[in-house]
C-alpha cells in the first residue's frame, strides 16, 4: 500500500500525506507566572510581614533583572516621615533609614507616585547603594488610602523596567496594601 512506505526525509512529503494539526497553548509570560504565584502567597500569608519577606524572595529569585528588592515603610509617628528598611534581598545596603526628602524612594514615598528611572547614574535624587545598580522603579505601598511604604527594587541593567514590570510591581504594592488593610497591621 502507497501510504505504508516510508519516505526519504530528504524529499517532502506530497500534499496527501500531511495534514495540519493546531494546537492552541495559552501564552504566559515569566511575569504571568510571578504574578500568579504572588498573588497566591498574598492569599495564603498569614501576615504582611510573612508576605513581604516572601515576595521579595521570589522577585529577587525569579525575576532576572530584579537584582534588589526591597520594602521600605513608613515609621509610625516618626518626626520628621522616614523610610525604614523591611524585608529584603539582595546586596546590604548603607540605606537603612531614608527621609521623605531624599532619594528616589523619598521621592516616591512623597508623590505617592511610582519612580522609573532608567538610569540612576542620571538621576541627582539616586542614593548609591551599589555601582552596579542601572535603574530602579519604586512603587509606592498604599493602605487604607495612605502611603505606608514602598516596594523598591534596583536592577544591574539599564532601563530594566517596562511598562509591563511597572504593572506588575504596583501589583504586587497593592497586594501588599490589601494585606496590611485586612491584617490591621
Amino acid at each position: 500500500m502507497e501510504s505504508d512506505r516510508l519516505l526519504p526525509i530528504h524529499r517532502p512529503l506530497p500534499k496527501k500525506h500531511v495534514r495540519e494539526v493546531r494546537f492552541l497553548v495559552p501564552v504566559t509570560t515569566r511575569l504571568d507566572e510571578v504574578r500568579a504565584e504572588i498573588t497566591a502567597i498574598a492569599e495564603s500569608s498569614a501576615s504582611a510581614n510573612d508576605l513581604m519577606r516572601s515576595m521579595v524572595k521570589l522577585l529577587h529569585d525569579k525575576m532576572l533583572k530584579y537584582n534588589w528588592v526591597g520594602f521600605y515603610m513608613l515609621e509610625p509617628g516618626a518626626q520628621p516621615p522616614v523610610l525604614v528598611l523591611g524585608a529584603f534581598e539582595g546586596a546590604m545596603t548603607p540605606h537603612t533609614r531614608i527621609p521623605l526628602n531624599q532619594g528616589i524612594c523619598g521621592a516616591a514615598a512623597s508623590s505617592g507616585q511610582t519612580v522609573v528611572v532608567d538610569d540612576v547614574s542620571k538621576d541627582s535624587r539616586y542614593l548609591a547603594c551599589s555601582l552596579e545598580t542601572k535603574s530602579e522603579i519604586v512603587v509606592p505601598v498604599f493602605a487604607h488610602g495612605k502611603v505606608v511604604g514602598e516596594l523598591d527594587i534596583d536592577s544591574h541593567f539599564p532601563a530594566a523596567f517596562a511598562a509591563q514590570d511597572q504593572d506588575f510591581v504596583q501589583h504586587c504594592a497593592m497586594l501588599l496594601g490589601k494585606k496590611l488593610e485586612a491584617t490591621g497591621a
